[in-house]
């Protein structure tokens, strides 16, 4: 029996030791959250300001000229002269290359001489048509006062009909060799190679040479590229976020490694209509005015566009800015009574350094370290660096950091 009360009240003291265990489990994570809105928690501040903040796409491309073409024959031969060469300025209709033209030559001289040869033919059938003609005439007035037969008259009028005949063919025989002259004199001037653009520049420049003197060359074979630098094509590819932001233009900003810490300006001037699928990004081509010709087609860029600016925001700290209960928000200071208020926020342009807060209004100072240990109304300590002062964040616009950054200068990398 005795055995039995003891297992007995072991068994009630171990139920009372769960139980008490069990009531400490439940309450202690709410007493803990009390506890720690009780403790004060350090943190540091920077003020609200009132800023010019941009949203600004950062991108990379490469320079293209803005037209270029390839010169060529449109006739076979030997390249006798090539009178330019890489990086030669070259002139609207200037003299690029000879081919070897004594076949063409030969040419033009037959057609020349099949031309005479025609031009006789039209002098010598319009005497015969005048001939038949005049015997035409005669024959009529013959039979007329019955001296001709009738037969002789139709005869004089069938030769009169058949030299006004070869007279249109002689003529028409004598377009076709003019036309044929003018072929050969034509191909004649293909061996002289020019080059020629209609709009643009009056100057361009060589690219890259494809041949050299003596070579042969097919009709069509390539010679020299030639390219239109004065201004510049930059191209570079966006992503669907950004495409709805860039439109016709837009203002960007290029830099090259080739001349470090300048800068070069251009606008956006054509928009892929579509997306590749392979990659879900839209060509984007913006023309950059290269007067001195310092950029090069090729070059590597980087490219800013600013999408969108907004002169006199509100803005706050990136880091300040939390989330509680899947709102966007900010934790804002009451320096009298040290306490953290959290106020959720409209959030407008965002970049890797300052948030603008469209709505509400904010003023004092907002937490940008340690807040990830705060509740709404949790006391908090000031680092203060004299009595009453908050001591201000690094990343203060008035304080500029390492880098000198201020409000604004920066956007997504």
């Amino acid at each position: 029996m005795k055995k039995f009360l003891t297992f007995v009240i072991i068994i009630a003291f171990l139920s009372l030791v769960g139980w008490q265990v069990y009531k400490k489990m439940i309450v202690s994570p709410t007493r803990f959250e009390r506890e720690r809105r009780a403790i004060p928690v350090a943190v540091e501040v920077m003020p609200v300001k009132q800023a010019t903040i941009q949203d600004i796409g950062y991108f990379t491309g490469t320079l293209y000229p803005k037209s270029e073409y390839i010169v060529a024959p449109k006739v076979g031969g030997r390249l006798e002269r090539l009178y330019v060469d890489i990086g030669d300025r070259v002139k609207r209709g200037q003299l690029i290359a000879r081919l070897e033209d004594a076949e063409y030559l030969q040419q033009v001289d037959q057609a020349q001489a099949e031309l005479e040869v025609a031009r006789a033919k039209i002098e010598e059938t319009r005497s015969n048509l005048g001939i038949a003609e005049r015997e035409f005439q005669r024959a009529k007035t013959l039979r007329e006062k019955k001296i001709a037969s009738e037969s002789e008259l139709e005869t004089a009028e069938a030769q009169f009909k058949a030299q006004s005949a070869m007279l249109k063919v002689a003529k028409a025989q004598l377009a076709q060799q003019e036309a044929a002259l003018k072929a050969s004199q034509v191909r004649l001037s293909y061996t002289q190679i020019k080059a020629s653009w209609e709009d643009g520049d009056d100057f361009r420049v060589v690219g890259e040479r494809f041949v050299h003197e003596g070579a042969m060359l097919a009709p069509n074979a390539s010679i020299v590229s030639i390219l239109e630098i004065g201004v510049l094509t930059a191209v570079i590819h966006i992503i669907e976020r950004d495409y709805s932001k860039i439109v016709i233009g837009q203002e960007a900003v290029v830099t090259t490694d080739a001349y470090p810490g300048r800068r070069f300006f251009g606008k956006v001037v054509r928009i892929a209509p579509l997306l590749r699928e392979t990659s879900r990004e839209a060509r984007i081509e913006i023309e950059v005015p290269n007067p001195e010709q310092t950029l090069r087609p090729g070059m590597y860029v980087r490219i800013q566009v600013e999408f969108e600016k907004h002169p006199n925001a509100m803005i706050v700290p990136m880091p300040a800015l939390v989330k509680r209960q899947s709102r966007d928000g900010v934790f804002i200071v009451d320096t009298e009574k040290r306490i953290a208020h959290f106020i959720p926020i409209t959030v407008g342009i965002a970049n890797d350094h300052w948030v603008e807060v469209v709505e509400p209004p904010l003023t004092g100072l907002v937490v940008t370290l340690g807040q990830h240990l705060l509740n709404d109304g949790s006391p908090v300590i000031l680092p203060d660096s004299g009595p009453g002062t908050p001591r201000q964040d690094k990343r203060d616009p008035d304080f500029p950091g390492r880098d000198g950054e201020r409000p604004g200068s920066g956007g997504r990398p």
